[in-house]
């Protein structure tokens, strides 16, 4: 039997320090729950990364610090439109019960207000890059508009969310070059298989609710063959980061921390355990390093070499 969590750690620095009047708009972009932004930052920082390694250049901190912003707000106007959609849903589940708009803190029209609000601010900042990262910023909002809608009518939500939370990888690219190229395309489709994993890991902890509420996970459409399948897709997430290292021309420093996110992911895999969601909901939250450590792997890429190297 899974245990059931709440949606937060008690001790989350939005309990314990925000203003009460503050804490259901904080709940609400889940500022209490900060490892959702790093996953979805991290991918962009990964694309930066990797395409100024291609120039044997550092990343652009300005241009990290741009997209560590840009993925806090555009993740909390997505967790707010998702709850919005599921609010009937949440009301069943345990863990989000409690959540703004299923308890009455916030009204659906207020929700409304702040997702319009994160996503102005989100699009000024776009607006300072290129043209070809202007549009991939843009078509991003057709997977986030879908998303919320695929537990309704497929097994494999968290495929879509992988298609979903690494679109920064591609917009970060371009935001350095102008262009999408293989390097950019491989990554990408690394960090969907990867997202597919940590979040078919995340998903064990609400295996019953979800049942009883007629949501559709991979974690309930695989079962006790989750750990196995999770492996399965951190050693492709791992293949296809290699080949975009590859693809792009980096150097052999690339490979020890490359090295160390693989160990890593697999690590997560042999913990799995579709009995413990306490387990579960550490293991998904190791992800905000695992995913650091392709990001100083891309960098460190700069040096010594080209593809050849590999």
């Amino acid at each position: 039997m899974t245990t059931h969590l709440p949606d937060a750690a008690p001790t989350n620095w939005v309990d314990r320090h925000a203003p009460s009047a503050l804490r259901p708009w904080l709940k609400l972009g889940r500022f209490d729950r900060p490892t959702g932004i790093w996953l979805l930052m991290l991918p962009g920082w990964q694309g930066i990364a990797l395409a100024a390694a291609m120039e044997s250049r550092w990343p652009d901190p300005l241009l990290m610090a741009a997209f560590f912003v840009g993925a806090a707000l555009m993740r909390a106007a997505g967790c707010a439109y998702n709850d919005i959609v599921d609010r009937d849903f949440d009301a069943k589940v345990a863990r989000t019960a409690a959540r703004p708009i299923p308890a009455g803190q916030i009204s659906v029209r207020q929700a409304w207000v702040f997702v319009v609000a994160c996503a102005m601010i989100s699009l000024a900042i776009l607006l300072t890059m290129g043209p070809v990262a202007i549009g991939l910023g843009v078509a991003s909002l057709a997977l986030v508009a879908a998303y919320p809608f695929m537990k309704r009518i497929t097994w494999w939500p968290q495929a879509w969310l992988g298609l979903t939370f690494n679109w920064g990888a591609l917009l970060g690219y371009a935001a350095v070059t102008g262009r999408v190229d293989w390097p950019a395309i491989l990554l990408y489709a690394a960090g969907v298989f990867w997202t597919l994993g940590y979040d078919t890991i995340y998903a064990v902890q609400d295996l019953e609710d979800d049942a009883l509420a007629g949501v559709k996970s991979s974690a309930l459409r695989l079962g006790d063959a989750a750990p196995k399948a999770v492996l399965g897709f951190y050693v492709t997430a791992f293949v296809l980061a290699l080949a975009a290292a590859w693809v792009g021309g980096l150097g052999p420093l690339f490979l020890p921390p490359a090295a160390l996110f693989g160990v890593h992911l697999s690590r997560q895999a042999a913990r799995l355990d579709v009995r413990d969601g306490v387990a579960a909901l550490a293991l998904f939250k190791s992800n905000s390093l695992a995913g650091l450590l392709l990001v100083i792997a891309m960098t460190a890429g700069m040096w010594d070499g080209p593809a050849s190297a590999l």
